[in-house]
């Protein structure tokens, strides 16, 4: 497996620091992978505890490897992060001091062949992150309408030629059903016009990651966590987000911009009381990896970073 690195690092650390630094702590790693934010969150603040989600269990089971040496100042909990509510009622919290997010596929589930979601090795079509529960991409290829897959395609994948692509997979899975994922990217080098193949990356690419977020309902999920984890910050509190395609960084991008903006009328001239922003943003729009870190590390390309506090206590 290649070395995990942590992307934007030095830049996570910097923003969560107000919030954590010189006092007891508590944050949540949503999705914790392989544990390189969380070991570098817990060495930099000694009496910071940390929470570490993922719906992966063998994510958990490297990141509790990864984290051992900090002790029980880390709780792990497998759940999905749209269920933080849940999870921090049971864990008998009102509120928490941050909130972290490194959206998308890790590093290590892309390392894993039979876990399907890298075009470049044939592989099962599962593409689950949590392999031990929901439907598989193969069932997602095998048995939706046409209609609706050119809709996944098209809403997932910013795919322009979904309707080519499913023209194909419809005929295909008449003669035998989808197993493995050579099959699916020579059809989708086919399918995908040879001009676009030359200027329009891999012709796998779009599809796989739309294949991806309708198992793992991702976009849905993050509809839902998003406002929840705003909702679980302290006065002070800060949340910081890494999405590595638009679909994800727009629905972050719009939580929290709903929340750092005034509820009073416009042309009053004074703030109405509770009417103010809850969210102060920490970002100027999305910020990227510079050169020297996406030499170093590829996968910080496609990284938009966004981070907010909360200025005021969230509205019951």
């Amino acid at each position: 497996m290649a070395e995990h690195v942590p992307v934007l690092l030095g830049r996570v650390l910097e923003l969560f620091t107000p919030a954590l630094a010189d006092r007891p702590a508590v944050v949540v790693d949503a999705t914790v992978g392989l544990g390189g934010h969380s070991d570098a969150l817990l060495s930099e603040f000694p009496r910071l505890e940390l929470i570490a989600l993922d719906r992966d269990p063998s994510a958990l089971e490297k990141s509790r490897a990864r984290l051992a040496k900090h002790g029980d100042r880390v709780r792990f909990v497998h759940a999905v992060y749209d269920q933080l509510p849940v999870v921090l009622d049971e864990l008998g919290l009102s509120t928490v001091d941050g909130v972290l997010f490194d959206l998308g596929v890790s590093s290590m589930q892309l390392d894993v062949a039979d876990r399907g979601f890298a075009y470049a090795k044939d592989a099962p079509l599962d593409m689950r992150m949590d392999p031990t529960a929901g439907i598989t991409a193969a069932d997602v290829l095998n048995t939706y309408p046409p209609g609706e897959l050119v809709r996944i395609l098209r809403e997932y994948g910013e795919e322009r030629f979904a309707q080519r692509i499913v023209k194909a997979v419809v005929a295909e899975r008449a003669r035998a059903p989808f197993d493995r994922s050579e099959r699916l990217v020579k059809l989708l080098y086919d399918a995908v016009p040879a001009a676009s193949r030359r200027t329009g990356g891999h012709p796998a690419k779009r599809t796989f990651q739309a294949l991806r977020i309708e198992v793992n309902g991702e976009l849905d999920v993050l509809r839902s966590a998003i406002p929840s984890a705003l909702a679980a910050l302290s006065v002070g509190g800060r949340i910081v987000v890494e999405a590595y395609q638009s679909l994800e960084d727009r629905i972050v991008k719009q939580a929290i911009a709903e929340l750092a903006k005034s509820r009073t009328p416009p042309g009053l001239p004074v703030e109405l009381p509770g009417h103010g922003p809850e969210l102060k943003l920490l970002t100027r729009g999305a910020e990227k990896a510079g050169e020297a870190e996406i030499e170093h590390n590829p996968r910080a390309a496609s990284v938009r970073l966004r981070a907010a506090e909360r200025i005021k206590e969230a509205a019951k």
